[in-house]
């Protein structure tokens, strides 16, 4: 298959390394608004045709298309690719707020256009071992979430960057979705939420840097969450499951299982995950098998790991926390 790439900023080069150590596709297009970014993208992976318009895109030859764009520009687009009948793999989030991304959602839906998203933390190896473990480890009843990562000032310089204009917040939509994300797909839905945010004297920025939050799930456990961007130098982000039998413990790469008769196992290795200064310093193995997954669901007219409608659901959750932080009072999911 032909893959066509839009937006050349700073994960594009995630996706070059991906698609350099992949056969399920090519990369065969890319395109921005800025000369220059193409010119930089193809001086480090040279191969692909530019163009330079969005119009050159709908009426080429690509199989599917990944779009990269800042939330903000991504509507457009989209419209573009669903006339053209161009499948869409789309980085997080889906748009800025939950009513936008359901509408974005929804215009593919009415298109029958399929639509991926980029949560790629679901493709981590361990994950599948911890959805097996816990079925023997009982009844779910506690969660932590822990986010500790660090970003630095020169980070929210760029215009933009952790407003609610261009990205629709801050730690909560562009970094910790992935981990939120993840945790809902192991532990199902949460039904309330209780939360505080702020912004840390560590950022000058308009959204939040620190948010930490108390759940409730549906299935009655409880469970805490904590993100920020001002925890310096920045630590791996954890998601731990107490269940009845024991709990599991997933440190970035790295799952324990520790069982109540008092066997302990480990699996996977460490993996870093852009907790740090450096946002890219982490593989690009996880994204070579999300667009690996996208390739084969349009092969075989499948959804892909993670569909638009299936990332509504983390929205839905981070729309639930920044209401709950800005009321000050309990929120239910459902309602926000």
């Amino acid at each position: 298959m032909k893959a066509a790439l839009i937006g050349l900023g700073m994960v594009s080069k995630t996706y070059g390394d991906a698609f350099r150590n992949t056969e399920a596709a090519d990369l065969s297009l890319v395109y921005s608004r800025t000369a220059a970014r193409r010119a930089a993208f193809l001086a480090e992976w040279p191969g692909p045709a530019e163009v330079a318009t969005i119009e050159d895109v709908t009426a080429s030859d690509a199989d599917f298309v990944i779009l990269t764009t800042p939330p903000n520009g991504r509507m457009a687009y989209v419209e573009a690719l669903v006339a053209a009948g161009k499948p869409i793999l789309m980085e997080k989030p889906i748009e800025r707020t939950l009513a936008a991304a359901t509408e974005l959602v929804e215009l593919c839906e009415r298109a029958d256009v399929p639509l991926g998203i980029m949560l790629q933390h679901r493709a981590r190896p361990v994950v599948e071992d911890l959805r097996s473990a816990m079925t023997s480890l009982g009844d779910l009843r506690a969660v932590e979430v822990n986010v500790p990562w660090w970003r630095d000032q020169a980070y929210y310089d760029e215009p933009g960057r952790g407003t609610y204009a261009r990205d629709g917040g801050g730690v909560l939509i562009s970094q910790a979705i992935h981990t939120l994300d993840l945790m809902l797909s192991l532990t199902g839905p949460v039904s309330e939420v209780t939360a505080m945010a702020a912004t840390s004297g560590f950022h000058q920025m308009e959204a939040e840097d620190f948010v930490c939050a108390g759940l409730r799930f549906a299935n009655g456990a409880v469970g805490q969450l904590f993100a920020t961007t001002a925890s310096f130098p920045g630590r791996g982000e954890t998601i731990t499951l107490h269940c009845a039998q024991g709990s599991a413990h997933l440190d970035a790469g790295t799952l324990t299982i520790s069982r109540q008769d008092g066997s302990v196992e480990t699996l996977g290795q460490a993996a870093a995950s852009g907790a740090g200064a450096d946002p890219m310093a982490f593989t690009s193995d996880w994204h070579r098998f999300v667009i690996e997954d996208f390739v084969a669901a349009i092969h075989e007219d499948r959804d892909p790991l993670v569909t638009g409608r299936d990332a509504l659901e983390v929205h839905r959750l981070i729309a639930a926390l920044e209401s709950a932080a800005a009321t000050g009072r309990r929120t239910t999911v459902e309602d926000s």
